[in-house]
């Protein structure tokens, strides 16, 4: 079936129940899974640079809840029995599918899992669509795992994860 399965993650219940999804699929298919987190770094970050180091950097919360959400999801790929590698990319400004497709041509991914929200229509437009982008340029095939519910917020997210986890999979 699937050998390489990279899985997208941004620590909502969306991307915790495609995570639960690729997990299934490798432990079904004997594949390997690698957990990918992005983090868009703000287009001014680099003119600040330029500039002097900033005595703050803007996207270092964002960085430490990206390794919150990489470990997690080790941690639980491991509990599966499932080989997993993690990998969190930085991006300035670019789209994620960009990235997407860039992982899947170095690490040969053979399927893309990602959860969604499933937002249509306004919802879509003001708060983006991710998922569509991805599942429309990605260059393997993608599997989108819906969440029904309203997510919980990202840090609820990180509270709730066993709750939504055993929901999701179990």
């Amino acid at each position: 079936m699937y050998d390489r399965i990279l899985v997208l993650i941004d620590g909502s219940a969306a991307s915790e129940a495609g995570l639960s999804e690729g997990l299934r699929l490798a432990r079904l298919s004997g594949g390997r899974m690698r957990v990918m987190h992005f983090v868009d770094d703000l287009p001014f970050i680099p003119a600040a640079r330029a500039h002097g180091t900033p005595a703050y950097e803007p996207t270092a919360p964002a960085h430490a809840r990206g390794a919150v959400f990489l470990e997690r999801a080790r941690a639980r790929a491991a509990r599966a029995g499932v080989e997993v590698d993690t990998v969190m990319v930085e991006g300035v400004g670019a789209r994620l599918a960009d990235f997407v497709n860039q992982q899947v041509e170095t690490w040969k991914a053979e399927i893309v899992v990602l959860g969604t929200q499933g937002r249509r229509g306004l919802g879509n437009v003001l708060l983006g669509g991710d998922a569509e982008d991805v599942i429309r340029h990605v260059r393997v095939p993608a599997l989108l795992v819906h969440w029904e519910t309203d997510p919980p917020s990202t840090d609820r997210a990180l509270a709730t994860e066993r709750t939504v986890a055993v929901a999701a999979v179990d």
